[in-house]
């Protein structure tokens, strides 16, 4: 088995909200891999973050990205930080793989800032985003198939856009 389609792109991109619309538009099943962290663990991402660290928590992603990628058939939605690993964007290489880029703007608003989100935590969660956004994102590019720009759209017509990228779209979709 294989993925339908992988979604890539930093936090507040969309990947979560527009995998499962876009799941839903190819009558496909969708699965997230930060929901599958947080099932196999038991604990909550943030959590895993502040009392093991982010290396940990990146061994548990990747090998939860690779289970993942090896046995769904529908759209993936991987956690933002996940294409860092490199055996995951390994794995990547065979794959439909699209990236949802958003803005440093359009993705602080998305995300609020969240201290859910671990990387974001700190003294200038602001400057935090703009360095990932900055670092990441010629890294979701190298493991993208095709790049989506998010900023300013819904996120129906976003999967509307990938849905008809994949051929499987209504005449005139987005």
């Amino acid at each position: 088995m294989t993925p339908r389609v992988v979604v890539v792109g930093p936090p507040g991109s969309g990947k979560t909200t527009v995998g499962r619309l876009l799941a839903g538009r190819l009558g496909v099943r969708f699965r997230d891999t930060d929901a599958d962290v947080v099932a196999h663990t038991g604990r909550e991402i943030a959590d895993i973050f502040a009392t093991d660290g982010e290396p940990a928590f990146r061994a548990i992603e990747e090998e939860r990205v690779a289970v993942a990628l090896a046995e769904h058939d529908g759209v993936l939605a991987l956690g933002g930080g996940s294409v860092l690993s490199p055996a995951t964007r390994k794995l990547l290489t065979a794959h439909t793989v699209a990236f949802l880029n958003v803005g440093l703007s359009e993705g602080i608003r998305r995300t609020g800032l969240s201290s859910a989100r671990p990387l974001l935590a700190g003294v200038n969660p602001r400057a935090t985003y703009k360095a990932l956004l900055d670092a990441r994102l010629p890294v979701y590019r190298e493991v993208a198939t095709a790049e989506f720009g998010t900023d300013g759209r819904g996120p129906d017509a976003v999967a509307g856009e990938i849905a008809a990228w994949l051929g499987t779209g209504p005449p005139g979709a987005e």
